[in-house]
């Protein structure tokens, strides 16, 4: 019998992620762990938080923002309680901290897209940057070790699937 369409994709997302991490001693892994931050709790919730203490536009855009991450990232939860699957590394073996046991999807990759979203949608001149920014971060998900590719481009779907549902609504 076959190799199911899952066993397969899992196939050439390991492939992937073997072809794209970094060796340890690697000059640029101060870059890609700068990078990775920039969709960690702390970046996210200063790019969504501080905006709130504004007024005008930019505290209603602010306000998108955290309801796209929130949502998001309570469906990032719901799936990576069931899917349940492993890390590409032991913790011991990631370039920086994991904060969970389970890999899919990234939620780096879905809180940066997320953010990137909304403020893209709001401020097109500022799109492509943003955009490029939050997919580098998910990029350097998989580069750092802690995530397969399949993980941040789940998580990336995530954001922009629910941001678009949450500002067609408003």
């Amino acid at each position: 019998m076959g190799t199911s369409i899952l066993e397969r994709l899992d196939a050439q997302d390991r492939a992937l992620f073997a072809r794209w991490t970094i060796e340890r001693p690697a000059d640029v892994r101060r870059i890609w762990v700068a990078c990775t931050h920039l969709g960690g709790l702390r970046c996210i919730a200063v790019l969504a938080g501080v905006p709130l203490l504004a007024g005008g536009p930019l505290r209603t855009v602010a306000l998108h923002a955290v309801m796209c991450i929130a949502i998001s990232h309570a469906i990032v939860q719901l799936l990576k309680r069931n899917v349940l699957r492993a890390r590409p590394a032991d913790r011991a073996a990631s370039l920086v901290a994991v904060p969970d046991e389970f890999s899919f999807p990234s939620g780096h990759a879905t809180s940066a897209m997320a953010i990137a979203v909304v403020y893209a949608a709001a401020y097109p001149a500022c799109a492509l940057p943003l955009v490029v920014v939050a997919a580098a971060v998910g990029f350097s998900r998989v580069r750092l070790g802690v995530h397969y590719p399949g993980d941040v481009l789940a998580g990336q779907v995530i954001a922009i699937v629910t941001d678009v549902v949450i500002l067609s609504l408003i």
